[in-house]
């Protein structure tokens, strides 16, 4: 980082970019920003105040355009993500072929950068569609201008043709020198649009005008309340069950309840929720601070105060709504002695539970699984999901109800769909790599065992008190290391 840059000029910098793009850039990129900013202040042959002053109050869509060429750089290539193309045609496109609807399908590529998305959804409409009298229409925005123009000239190298079978490749490109240009037709069914996908008021956010959008690996570089409003104007935008898929390390959890997780074709995407099943519930807390401690006498404090917190909030409500809450502190200091089937009784003996508070209901179901109680358990957990249906922990505990009924590729479903919802929750890893162990998958088992061993050593002690049978932190990663060696697996 340039050493004369002050903090406090970074931090204008950053919130500048952030409102005017919604672009956000945590500490760690300071380096680079500083960079940029240099070059930028440079360019523009001002002082550093100067400049920072225009881009906080002037218009500026010339430098907005300027920044957005060196904050929005990817490399991307066709097909690329082949799981959820296969998702759109078989989950919406083909049964659209004989729904007996209007012959019309609206795509969304948001965040489109080159085009190379926005080209292949455009591919993959008329492969799929055959018949006449169809209308098509595929949308692409992308806020950098330098990309918006490569990808109108629609010529590209054979690099960024690397994963598109031959025979797509036969029919929808020809040699252009060294590069492969795409046929006119395709080309002229994709529309491309300069846009901030922050802005409330750019213009292809109209109601119920999209069938499917795609908005991978954008979202991750939003600020949350940005993130939020970007998610509920997609949902707008989307027709009533219509489609909404996003990159593989990006998840709707704690950010919007307008969607149902799907997991098929090995891809997981989201159903934008029909009228009547539209709720008004708030999205919960992303969650407390992790601890390192696996003292579970403060977890068990923490969690009193979090149920002293459900109190104050749940007084608010009109008195005749307000349900019986009970402490489950009592609960978990039985649970840390591994007294599960007293932890139960306690639990079961309360007073009515908040049968609308899905860290009660998980709680419960946790001490069933314990108890060996399965079904009960399964049973709990499924009504868990229909209050919370991003609850990871709820679908890791009906991955264990899975296996003891003898459904190992369920169990492994569920795990998956654990993983993706918390990429930072150990468990489901772990138990996918002893189901790979099982089933003598040793590259499976390293892979994911592995995984879990990292995860554990910053796992939330509270979640190694609720989900991990008794054993702690480190039992827990020898576990681990134990079935990768037990396995022949290198640990």
């Amino acid at each position: 980082m340039s050493a004369d840059i002050s903090r406090a000029d970074l931090e204008r910098f950053r919130a500048a970019i952030a409102r005017r793009t919604g672009l956000f850039h945590d500490d760690a990129k300071f380096g680079f920003l500083a960079d940029l900013l240099q070059r930028r202040v440079h360019k523009r042959g001002a002082s550093r105040q100067d400049y920072l002053s225009n881009l906080e109050t002037a218009p500026a869509d010339q430098e907005i355009a300027e920044l957005a060429r060196e904050l929005t750089v990817g490399e991307t290539y066709f097909f690329r993500n082949k799981e959820q193309l296969g998702a759109l045609a078989d989950a919406l496109i083909v049964p659209r072929l004989s729904d007996g609807g209007p012959k019309t399908l609206r795509l969304l590529s948001a965040g489109c950068a080159s085009g190379e998305e926005a080209y292949s959804l455009a591919i993959l409409a008329r492969e799929t569609i055959r018949e006449p009298g169809w209308n098509i229409r595929i949308d692409a925005v992308d806020i950098n201008p330098a990309a918006l123009a490569r990808a109108k000239r629609a010529s590209y190298s054979r690099w960024a043709l690397r994963d598109t079978p031959e025979d797509i490749r036969a029919r929808w490109f020809r040699a252009n020198g060294n590069e492969m240009a795409l046929d006119r037709s395709i080309r002229d069914g994709v529309h491309f649009f300069a846009g901030n996908l922050a802005s409330e008021e750019m213009e292809l956010w109209g109601p119920n005008r999209y069938d499917a959008i795609f908005c991978r690996n954008v979202l991750m570089y939003f600020e949350p309340a940005q993130m939020r409003g970007v998610v509920v104007r997609m949902a707008q935008a989307l027709v009533p069950r219509g489609l909404l898929f996003l990159g593989h390390a990006e998840t709707l959890r704690g950010v919007s309840d307008d969607f149902h997780l799907l997991h098929t074709h090995g891809a997981f995407y989201y159903r934008r929720k029909s009228a009547n099943e539209m709720s008004s519930v708030t999205t919960r807390d992303g969650g407390s601070e992790q601890a390192l401690s696996d003292d579970w006498a403060d977890i068990i404090g923490k969690a009193t105060d979090r149920v002293t917190a459900l109190l104050i909030e749940k007084s608010k409500a009109p008195e005749d709504s307000i349900p019986i809450l009970w402490d489950k502190a009592p609960a978990l200091d039985l649970m840390g002695r591994e007294r599960f089937g007293e932890a139960l009784d306690y639990v079961q003996a309360s007073p009515p539970p908040i049968e609308r508070d899905a860290d009660m209901l998980l709680l419960e179901a946790t001490l069933l699984v314990h108890s060996g109680r399965v079904k009960e358990a399964e049973e709990l957990c499924r009504k868990l999901l229909l209050l919370d249906e991003f609850n990871a922990g709820a679908h890791y505990l009906l991955a264990l109800c899975c296996e003891q009924d003898g459904k190992r590729e369920s169990a492994r479903d569920h795990d998956r769909v654990a993983a993706y919802l918390d990429a930072s929750f150990a468990m489901p890893r772990l138990h996918l790599g002893l189901l790979a162990v099982k089933s003598g998958d040793r590259d499976g088992a390293r892979r994911e065992l592995a995984c879990a061993m990292m995860l554990l050593e910053h796992e939330e002690a509270s979640r190694i008190l609720m989900f991990g049978g008794g054993f702690n932190r480190r039992a827990l990663m020898d576990l681990c290391r134990n079935a990768m060696l037990g396995s022949g697996a290198n640990a």
